[in-house]
């Protein structure tokens, strides 16, 4: 089985993963938690970046509103679950606001790929 076939076939359970380690990797202790070495912004925008285009070539027939919307969904649970005090991290609203501009970011330059693709 060729890499291209594999892939096709594993591109929604590659996003699914994908998604569940980000959302262990946020809900886990800070301490113990990688960093990127750029600041938490940045492994939130990297994070998000990248579920957003797994999840447009997972979904490309969804709206794309709707991905984003869901992505967006995903990182305010994900604020909701950090301020649970037991988890010991810090919510904050700055987060998800990395969390939604990655996404559009992502977003709009898989669409203006899919554009340039279809000429």
């Amino acid at each position: 089985m060729a890499l291209i076939d594999l892939y096709r076939r594993f591109k929604i359970p590659v996003f699914w993963t994908t998604l569940l380690i980000v959302y262990g990797l946020a809900i886990m202790p800070a301490d113990r938690a990688p960093d990127l070495g750029a600041g938490d912004k940045v492994n939130h925008m990297a994070a998000f970046f990248v579920l957003t285009l797994l999840g447009r070539v997972a979904y490309r027939p969804v709206a794309a509103w709707r991905l984003a919307t869901g992505l967006s969904l995903f990182g305010i649970l994900i604020e909701l679950t950090q301020a649970i005090p037991a988890v010991r991290r810090d919510a904050s609203v700055w987060d998800w606001v990395a969390d939604s501009a990655a996404i559009l970011i992502a977003l709009g330059a898989a669409l203006i790929v899919e554009r340039l693709r279809r000429r």
